[in-house]
Formats: structure tokens, C-alpha cells, sequence
């Protein structure tokens, strides 16, 4: 039951990629007890479920996902709000307010207009509907401030690093309060616009360098060096 990649290698849509019994995970699929690559990405196989991180990829809504958006119409009863994906989001104007929406009394442009940008959560999603959002926990709701940067998707869990440890690092050197959004929106916040930047940088290394070995270290010792300068 042989592999025919090793660990992280770049592959193509229709690579051959393993023969047996394995399971075809991300961005795969089998046929004849094959598994083939369906996007272009970064193989790996874990306990038999060959997989591949998609280079450049949309973000897939799941529940319970936090995410950035902007807002982009203003409707009667909400707001539809662009999530970096194929689906656009819909946040219903009862949720903001959080009381029954009243179209004679409430002017919504007031509360969120077309360009906001949103931290919000999804609220539910399936195949029939499109995703509902919601930004009625802490920490969810307009931004007021700060600076937005965008990566892959798929990179975000190579950010949060082992145990959160990447941003942790990041977060701790910068002083910077950072918000990782599962659609590849980041929100990063500090007290320096100096900062902000050093932790941009940072990030923008990680998504860079994602595939590599040793990467840790190396965004430990850039932030070392870029404090410093």
C-alpha cells in the first residue's frame, strides 16, 4: 500500500498520490482503490487519510467559525456581507439591534453601510442556504480600528502555529491584539503603527514560507531582528 508523494510535496490535479487502503481526504479523490490529487497543493497523509493544503483556495464556511467580512449591500430586513468566499453571508438587522427590527423606525445605513468591516461568527450554514451570521458574543462586531491583511485560508491554521504558538510569538513581541479570521482575514491591532507592521510582516513570512521546515525559529528570530531595528 504504497505513497507516491513525500510529506509536503507540490503536486498537481490528476498526480497519482497513493494506491490501497487510504482514505481520500482535502482536495482528493480515489478511484479504482487510487487516490488522485483534484488542486494543485501540498500532499501530506495522516493515520492513512491522504490530503492536500490547497495553494490558493476560497474559504468554506463552517458553524461556529470566526471570520472577518465586509459588509457589502445594505438590504430591508440586514446586511449581505462579502466572507471571501463562493457564498456571500447574510447578518439580519435583529441580531445587530438586538431587538425586533422595526423598518419604519431603524435607518440600518446608520448602523453597518456598504465597506464596514465586521468581525462576526457563522451561525449556522448548509448546502440549501446561504450562511447566516451572527456578531452577538464579545469580541464580534464593527471595526473601528486597526489594520486588515489577507492570506490563504488554508495557511491560517500554519499562523496559529502548534498549540497557538506562531501567534502567541507574534502577538507577544508586537504587543498587538490579532484576530484570525478562518476565511484568511486577519486583524491585526497594537498601540504602534510599528508594530502593527512587524506582526503583518511576520504573517505575511509565515504564509510565504508555510511549506518549509524550520519556520518557528525563523519567525522568532525576524521578530527578534525587526524589534531591533
Amino acid at each position: 500500500m504504497p505513497t507516491f508523494f513525500e510529506k509536503k510535496q507540490l503536486v498537481i490535479p490528476g498526480d497519482l498520490l497513493a494506491e490501497g487502503e487510504y482514505i481520500a481526504g482535502d482536495n482528493t479523490y480515489k478511484e479504482d482503490n487510487r487516490i488522485y490529487a483534484s488542486r494543485i497543493g501540498l500532499a501530506n497523509c495522516t493515520h492513512k487519510k491522504v490530503s492536500i493544503v490547497a495553494l490558493k483556495a476560497f474559504y468554506f464556511p463552517k458553524v461556529a467559525d470566526i471570520i472577518i467580512g465586509t459588509v457589502k449591500e445594505v438590504g430591508f430586513s440586514g446586511w449581505t456581507v462579502n466572507i471571501n468566499s463562493p457564498y456571500i453571508a447574510l447578518l439580519r438587522a435583529s441580531d445587530v439591534l438586538n431587538r425586533s427590527f422595526k423598518p419604519q423606525n431603524d435607518e440600518l445605513s446608520q448602523v453597518l453601510t456598504a465597506g464596514d468591516l465586521i468581525v462576526a461568527k457563522i451561525a449556522s450554514f448548509d448546502r440549501y442556504h446561504d450562511p447566516q451570521l451572527t456578531v452577538g458574543e464579545p469580541g464580534l462586531g464593527k471595526i473601528t480600528r486597526g489594520q486588515i491583511l489577507n492570506i490563504t485560508p488554508t495557511k491560517i491554521p500554519r499562523v496559529i502555529g502548534r498549540q497557538g504558538s506562531m501567534i502567541n510569538n507574534i502577538k507577544k513581541a508586537t504587543n498587538c491584539q490579532i484576530i484570525l479570521g478562518k476565511n484568511g482575514v486577519i486583524l491585526v491591532t497594537g498601540k504602534d503603527p510599528k508594530d502593527e507592521e512587524i506582526a503583518i510582516a511576520a504573517i505575511n513570512k509565515i504564509e510565504k514560507e508555510s511549506h518549509t521546515s524550520g519556520l518557528t525559529d525563523r519567525i522568532t528570530q525576524f521578530l527578534n531582528d525587526e524589534k531591533q531595528k
